[in-house]
């Protein structure tokens, strides 16, 4: 379960910025708190998983020159026939696009209990990624350069807005203990007005006729080179404001649903 922080970060947020390249796209960024209600799709017998739901409340502000920051939380109760797990992970980041910084800190709960708890920060640079850890252990790690979780999503909204519709980049994003950069495929459709589903209509509001692109990212573990599987997928349709819907989250064994609930827009903080 705890790969599933690291997937969902990514969702809102592939090339590393300079400067203010991607101003105009990063500034067209809305901040939002957008609550998502999860269900299990599928399981195959091998998961284990008899049942499965949750919750998502996701919390972009921020701006392009004083930074973004991200407060993630990810709530899901599986059960499995013989046992029931509750699994609680919290993340907060901070990530300034100019400086090409990232701050981050996560806590992972498993039936109430601390189960691990990750802080550090990194840098991007046309060399790799330096990441500087605190917490479970100090260490200082020099990983592939990559981007961070918002860097990238300017660069999908770019590439997309250009009608590029297939591509990879790299990502560094926090997650296993803040020790990978994960390889990201991304394939992006034509943006068009799609049918947004009773349960989610409410939550969309003005934005519910507004066309976006529909959008499959896969993940792979970088240092595990001859395996073609990805360890997960994520497909969304992405607005050209940052806001995501209609969620499938595929991690082989069993998927979920993420059904937009709920979404309050903020006022930008500007620059």
């Amino acid at each position: 379960m705890r790969r599933l922080l690291g997937t969902i970060a990514s969702i809102n947020i592939g090339l590393v910025l300079a400067g203010y390249a991607h101003a105009g796209v990063a500034e067209s960024l809305i901040p939002h708190r957008a609550v998502y209600d999860l269900e299990l799709q599928d399981a195959s017998e091998r998961s284990g998983i008899e049942s499965m739901y949750g919750r998502m409340v996701y919390e972009f502000n921020g701006s392009a020159c004083a930074g973004y920051t991200v407060g993630f939380r990810f709530v899901t109760q599986a059960d499995t026939g013989n046992s029931v797990r509750l699994t609680d992970q919290q993340t907060t980041t901070y990530e300034n696009l100019e400086d090409r910084t990232f701050r981050f800190i996560t806590k992972s709960f498993v039936n109430q209990k601390l189960d691990l708890e990750v802080r550090g920060s990194a840098r991007a640079g046309s060399q790799g990624t330096s990441v500087d850890l605190t917490i479970p252990r100090r260490a200082k790690l020099e990983l592939d350069p990559a981007q961070f979780p918002t860097a990238q999503m300017i660069s999908l909204i770019e590439r997309a807005k250009k009608g590029e519709r297939f591509f990879q980049s790299y990502l560094f994003d926090g997650s296993d203990e803040g020790r990978k950069v994960m390889l990201t495929t991304s394939v992006v459709g034509s943006p068009r007005v799609s049918v947004v589903d009773e349960e989610e209509r409410d939550a969309t509001g003005d934005f519910a006729d507004m066309p976006t692109w529909p959008v499959t990212i896969a993940y792979f573990d970088e240092t595990k080179k001859d395996e073609e599987t990805p360890i997960y997928r994520i497909s969304f349709k992405l607005y050209e404001n940052g806001i995501t819907r209609d969620l499938i989250m595929d991690y082989g064994e069993f998927a979920l649903k993420g059904t937009l609930s709920s979404l309050e827009t903020f006022d930008g903080e500007g620059c």
